[in-house]
């Protein structure tokens, strides 16, 4: 909250700040009397209070309202209808504990949010450069010669913590490592894990402290687990110790499977490198690949294939594919796979012949996986069991249309545009191929300007909105195009 206030720029002035750590969210807007019902929590509610022009006893509830919500804020705007924050306003805020600051006529709310907006990429490109920098570490820990050790030891120092690996029985097989080594609870880590070992299955434990918090997780992808991960870190860990931790246990999870299986290991590798490119990480995807697969290399132009189908068929696919030199795996229980777009096709091809339903998004450089991601699963859902290829830039070229599902298109169409004529009809596509020019649609449909008005007037009674309006616009072209050839709406 301080930060907010704080900007010389807004020119805002804190009437009640008795929360300036608050946490923010964001910034909402809203004259209404009773916003709560939109909020989510931890926002900064702006306002010029238009309906309160005549509140007195009413400000007790409405800000009481806000801090059951947990508004973070409100920042009420001065110079239109209120000249100054209202006193009752200033005092149930204080009763209430609500931050209140006032803002200048001269402050747009616009600056305000695009402040808060502009702190919070900030925050979270800050978080998520750390988050990764922890993460290749890790991934980095797991190609040393003792991996599982390596990679306890950088999770450790990144929850600035103690960590340690732990057998079934409550045996420590790695560590406690870590700055706070010393302050492991070793005792009751080894009891939770034999209680979670007694209880079966892939469950946690966690607990936590005044001054810590110890966590046991089973390590492994598949089976029952062979050693558990205990950590001891923060009461509250970050978003970045918590992608840290849930890293860590992957890696060591990639770990463990390569003491089972070989080639299990060789394909959750190939998903994680995948699971990366479509994060737009494609430099630590192919660190990934170097680990088991140095041949493989991610090219600079890529296309990504989503198919969906039978399990079995999708595995049989995948080890195919891994046959001919593609990165494929399994990821979001899709086959995944990145080619260089001139095979993309091919490749969808042969996916299709082994049963698969399959989606080719978009030609994009490979930092930008997630939109060849995006596009491949909405490639994906146009399939039907007479295309079961759909490419992305097919659908492009086909325009909005091509986005939408047939039958539900039709269906839209005979609502939008139920009870017109023919006729009506007819007026309707003239019009808006012609941009809306009277003059142009009655010589093409050989009548008299005032009739099209008058035709134009009746349509408009029948529809949703205006014609003037953009957005009727574009639904009238959509409704038209998907009404079925001859169908005449009721």
């Amino acid at each position: 909250m301080r930060d907010v206030v704080g900007v010389r720029a807004l020119g805002l002035r804190g009437v009640h700040i008795g929360r300036p750590d608050a946490d923010i969210r964001w910034v909402a807007t809203s004259e209404l009397s009773d916003p709560t019902p939109f909020l989510e929590g931890g926002e900064i509610l702006l306002t010029t209070g238009i309906e309160t022009r005549a509140w007195n006893e009413e400000w007790d509830d409405y800000v009481r309202r806000l801090a059951d919500a947990a508004v973070a804020a409100v920042g009420f705007g001065i110079g239109l209808t209120h000249e100054r924050t209202p006193d009752p306003l200033i005092a149930a805020c204080r009763a209430h504990d609500v931050n209140l600051f006032e803002v200048p006529r001269r402050t747009t709310f616009v600056a305000i949010s695009r402040h808060v907006a502009r702190v919070l990429s900030e925050q979270e490109s800050a978080a998520a450069q750390a988050s990764l920098l922890t993460q290749r570490r890790l991934i980095s820990a797991a190609t040393r010669r003792d991996p599982a050790t390596a990679v306890v030891t950088a999770l450790a120092q990144a929850l600035d913590g103690a960590a340690c690996l732990m057998a079934p029985d409550g045996r420590a097989l790695t560590g406690p490592v870590g700055p706070r080594r010393s302050e492991f609870p070793l005792d009751d880590a080894a009891a939770d894990v034999r209680r979670l070992q007694t209880h079966g299955g892939r469950s946690a434990a966690a607990q936590s402290r005044p001054a810590l918090s110890l966590s046991v997780q089973p390590i492994g992808l598949r089976g029952r687990p062979t050693t558990y991960l205990a950590t001891m870190g923060p009461v509250r860990l970050s978003e970045a110790e918590r992608d840290a931790l849930t890293t860590a246990v992957a890696v060591l999870g990639l770990v463990d499977e390569q003491r089972r299986s070989r080639t299990t290991t060789r394909r959750l590798l190939h998903s994680r490198a995948i699971e990366l490119v479509i994060g737009n990480d494609s430099r630590t995807a192919q660190l990934i690949l170097e680990v088991d697969a140095p041949a493989l290399v991610i090219p600079r132009q890529i296309r990504f294939l989503r198919a969906g189908g039978d399990e079995s068929a999708i595995v049989d696919a995948v080890a195919a594919l891994e046959q001919r030199g593609v990165l494929a795996g399994v990821h979001a229980d899709e086959l995944c796979a990145v080619s260089i777009p001139q095979q993309a096709e091919s490749i969808g091809d042969t996916l299709v012949a082994a049963g698969l339903a399959v989606g080719v998004g978009a030609a994009v450089a490979s930092d930008d996986g997630a939109s060849a991601y995006r596009t491949a699963g909405l490639a994906l859902a146009q399939t039907t069991p007479t295309a079961a290829l759909v490419v992305w830039d097919r659908v492009v070229n086909d325009g909005p249309l091509g986005l939408i599902d047939t039958e539900r298109a039709a269906a839209f169409a005979e609502s939008w545009l139920h009870g017109l004529s023919s006729e009506q009809l007819e007026t309707l596509r003239s019009f808006l191929r012609h941009h809306g020019s009277h003059l142009k649609v009655a010589e093409e449909l050989g009548v008299h300007r005032n009739t099209i008005r008058n035709r134009l007037d009746a349509i408009e009674e029948l529809l949703p909105g205006h014609l003037d309006d953009p957005q009727t616009r574009v639904s009238a072209w959509i409704a038209l195009q998907s009404l079925p050839p001859g169908r005449v709406t009721p």
